[in-house]
């Protein structure tokens, strides 16, 4: 059997904080934000709202929007770096929650490639035979772990979740699929709360996310555009048989710069950093979900995906739309 997605649905907390919420608590400017990173707001769980409440929200809102039936659901998948709790599981949580069964269950840390490692970790499953029905999540509580000294970082980042129902079926629609790792790079983005070691170099572990900007930015645009060109080598495609391209939202001159070396039209790029700003493994489906919501998607469109960050890892795939 193949795997299909399905469905889509998606949340973001209902606290909006702009750019002048952000100059009223640290300082920066709106100017400065939108001109560096092409946000303009961003969303913001309450302190009593966690990642498996934002997974909840997204599911329900999915089962409602398409009719659906989670109780033959038989594995659940949560990509996420701010799960609250080491353990349970934020998937063994929402087994619980949305009266699931039977279903096993798995949270996976791949920080911004989280979503699309879940998508190819399910179409895996799948390939297996024993499973029919999966729920892949990417989600996110990032203000939670911000570092308000660090006024270059804290700007971009919000929170969100989106959800993805992956089914066995005769005609898949994930096609072909990469994935890969640059360890050396991990310390340029981390978030630690004990271990303050990585790769032999001192870290803060203080439990707050750490970026070096500039390394990350310059990593970030050479493997998203190397990983796309072998994305679609990989299928036998070129770029001018994507419809839609639906990289990592992580900061509008990022990008910019990857559609000009694919030679890419940025109309045809679908984002979610605007207003939600950067929220990791959410930014990918809050991004097709809103492009869902506004018409731009229809059946049979060709999105090319891939997500790329903390680990320093990367994932893509090639989608055909339902």
């Amino acid at each position: 059997m193949k795997a299909k997605l399905t469905s889509l649905g998606a949340y973001a907390p209902k606290k909006v904080v702009t750019n002048q919420d952000m100059e009223a608590m640290i300082e920066t400017s709106d100017e400065w934000i939108v001109k560096r990173t092409g946000i303009r707001e961003r969303r913001y769980t309450e302190d009593d709202e966690y990642v498996v409440d934002i997974c909840y929200h997204a599911a329900l809102q999915m089962k409602e929007k398409h009719k659906l039936d989670y109780e033959d659901v038989d594995f659940i998948l949560v990509a996420t770096i701010t799960s609250g709790l080491s353990m349970p599981s934020v998937a063994s949580q929402l087994q619980h929650l949305l009266g699931i069964k039977r279903a096993g269950s798995l949270d996976l840390a791949a920080a911004c490639a989280g979503f699309v490692y879940g998508l190819v970790t399910a179409k895996g499953l799948i390939a297996t035979g024993d499973y029919k029905k999966i729920l892949v999540f990417g989600a996110e509580t990032i203000s939670k772990v911000l570092d308000y000294s660090d006024r270059t970082t804290c700007v971009l980042f919000g929170d969100g979740a989106g959800v993805a129902m992956v089914e066995a079926a005769e005609e898949g629609n994930i096609l072909s699929t990469i994935t890969g790792t640059e360890g050396e790079g991990g310390p340029d983005l981390y978030l630690s709360s004990w271990n303050n070691q990585l790769n032999g170099t001192h870290i803060e572990a203080n439990g707050k996310l750490h970026q070096t900007g500039k390394r990350v930015f310059k990593w970030a645009v050479s493997t998203a555009t190397r990983e796309i060109e072998r994305l679609l080598e990989k299928e036998n495609i070129t770029i001018n048989d994507v419809d839609w391209f639906v990289p990592h939202s992580a900061n509008q001159r990022i990008l910019d710069v990857v559609c000009e070396n694919l030679g890419f039209p940025l109309e045809k790029t679908l984002e979610s950093l605007s207003y939600f700003g950067n929220t990791s493994s959410a930014t990918i489906p809050l991004a097709l979900a809103s492009a869902a919501e506004s018409g731009k998607l229809k059946s049979g469109d060709k999105l090319a995906l891939i997500g790329f960050g903390g680990g320093l890892t990367y994932a893509g795939t090639i989608l055909i739309w339902p």
